[in-house]
Order: structure tokens, then sequence, then C-alpha cells
């Protein structure tokens, strides 16, 4: 069974930093799709950042929100995946869910909260 699990979340004035990572619980291949969502209260959750898989020509992908703030990165041999985060704004404020893509499947981990203060 496939398993993802974050940390790195808490409590950041604004402007500050934060990185997040996710670790699976199986080797994690080039071909695999990774990506960091949020979902904040009230809100549908939203892409982030995606890290496309090594047959797509597509570089990263980011919502247009945090592009030149954060950067999405991973190492295939620790099966992590992270997300750096920086100039961190109120409204990044949300619980961020690590994604897994295999094939059709989509593997969630459990979520780390984000809070940004003003």
């Amino acid at each position: 069974q496939v398993q993802l699990v974050e940390s790195g979340g808490g409590l950041v004035q604004a402007g500050g930093s934060l990185r997040l990572s996710c670790v699976a619980s199986i080797r994690i291949l080039s071909i695999y799709r990774m990506g960091w969502y949020r979902q904040a209260p009230g809100k549908q959750r939203e892409l982030v950042a995606v890290d496309p898989s090594s047959s797509s020509t597509k570089y990263a992908d980011y919502a247009d929100s945090v592009k030149g703030r954060f950067t999405i990165s991973r190492d295939n041999i620790k099966n992590t995946v992270y997300l750096q985060m920086d100039s961190l704004k109120p409204e990044d404020t949300a619980v961020y869910y690590c994604l897994l893509n295999i094939g059709a499947i989509d593997y969630w981990g459990q979520g780390t909260q984000v809070t940004v203060s003003s």
C-alpha cells in the first residue's frame, strides 16, 4: 500500500519561509508525477506545484499565485518530494497535500497545516 507522509508545516510570519517534505513508502521512479496541492478553509483544493514525470516534455508547473516564490523538487533516492516556500503571504495559509501519480491512480498524503500570520 502506498503511503505519503508530509511534514514541515507550521506557523510563520509573512515574508518567512518553510520547506515541506513528503516521503513515500515506495520507491519513487522518475516516471511518476508528483505534486503539491493546498486547501484553504471554505475553498476547493487547488494545484500549487507539479513536478512532471521524466517522460513528459514539460517543466515543473506552478500556480500563478506562487510563481517565483515556491520551488518543487524531488529526491528519488530518498523517495521524497519537497516544496520550498519563500516570501510567504497570509493567503498561503492552507492545508498542503502531497500527490503521487502512478498511471491512472492518485495517492494523497494526510496533509500538513501551513499558517502565515500578518
